[in-house]
C-alpha cells in the first residue's frame, strides 16, 4: 500500500500535491485535502485514491463551471460545450449538471428571456435574428416561440431606435436614397418587409 510522504502547495494556493513513496501521486482541492484527513505518513490503498481523485476532480470542475455560469446566465448547450473544451471526464457530467440544476443556474427558459432583453435593450435586435441566436445556443423552438410571445417584443420599436442609432448614415441623403439605405439596412439586420414598410412609412407596392 503507497504511503503519503509529502503534502505541497501548488502555484494557486487553492491545490495541494499530495506524494505517494517519494513521487508524485494526485492533486487535490483543499475542501477534499480537509474531508478525507490525509496526513504524511498515512497509509493509502488504490481504492482510496481512486474515489479521491474523482471527487477532487469534481470539485475542481465544480468550481470552474460555476464561475462560468456566474458571469451570466447559460444555456443547457453552453454547459455542455463548457464539458468538451475542458475534456471533463463524462462521468462527472450528471452530477455537475444536477448540481447547478439544485442552483438553478440550467433553465434554458429564463436563459432566453435574459438574451431577449438584453439584446433589444443594448443591440436592437430583430425577432428573426434573436429566433437565430437563440436557436445557436441550443435552445428548444418551443421555448423560443413561448418567451418571445411573453416578451410582447415589439418590433417597430425595435426597428426605430436601430434606425435612430444610425441616423448618421444618411444625414446627408436625399430622401428618396435614404430610403432605399434605411430599408436594405433593416432587411439585412433580419426585419421582414412588412416591419420595414410601417417604419419607413411607405408602401413598396405602388
Amino acid at each position: 500500500m503507497p504511503t503519503i510522504t509529502s503534502i505541497k502547495p501548488q502555484k494557486n494556493k487553492k491545490r495541494l500535491n499530495i506524494y505517494l513513496d517519494d513521487k508524485f501521486g494526485f492533486g487535490l482541492d483543499l475542501e477534499s485535502f480537509v474531508k478525507f484527513g490525509l496526513k504524511v505518513g498515512q497509509g493509502i490503498s488504490e481504492e482510496e485514491i481512486r474515489k479521491i481523485v474523482n471527487e477532487s476532480e469534481f470539485q475542481k470542475n465544480y468550481d470552474k463551471i460555476l464561475k462560468f455560469g456566474s458571469l451570466r446566465p447559460r444555456s443547457k448547450k453552453e454547459y455542455n460545450d463548457w464539458l468538451k473544451k475542458h475534456k471533463v471526464h463524462e462521468s462527472l457530467h450528471a452530477k455537475l449538471f444536477n448540481r447547478l440544476k439544485y442552483l438553478d443556474f440550467i433553465n434554458d427558459k429564463k436563459f432566453a428571456l435574459w438574451w431577449i432583453e438584453q439584446r433589444v435593450a443594448f443591440r436592437s435586435k430583430s425577432k428573426r435574428v434573436l429566433i437565430q441566436e437563440l436557436r445557436s445556443k441550443g435552445v428548444d423552438k418551443d421555448i423560443v416561440d413561448d418567451v418571445l410571445f411573453e416578451s410582447e417584443l415589439d418590433e417597430l420599436k425595435v426597428a426605430n431606435k436601430l434606425l435612430e442609432k444610425k441616423k448618421y448614415r444618411w444625414e446627408k441623403l436625399g430622401d428618396y436614397e435614404a430610403r432605399i439605405k434605411k430599408s436594405q439596412f433593416l432587411a439585412r439586420n433580419g426585419f421582414d418587409w412588412e416591419t420595414i414598410k410601417k417604419v419607413l412609412k411607405v408602401d413598396y407596392d405602388d
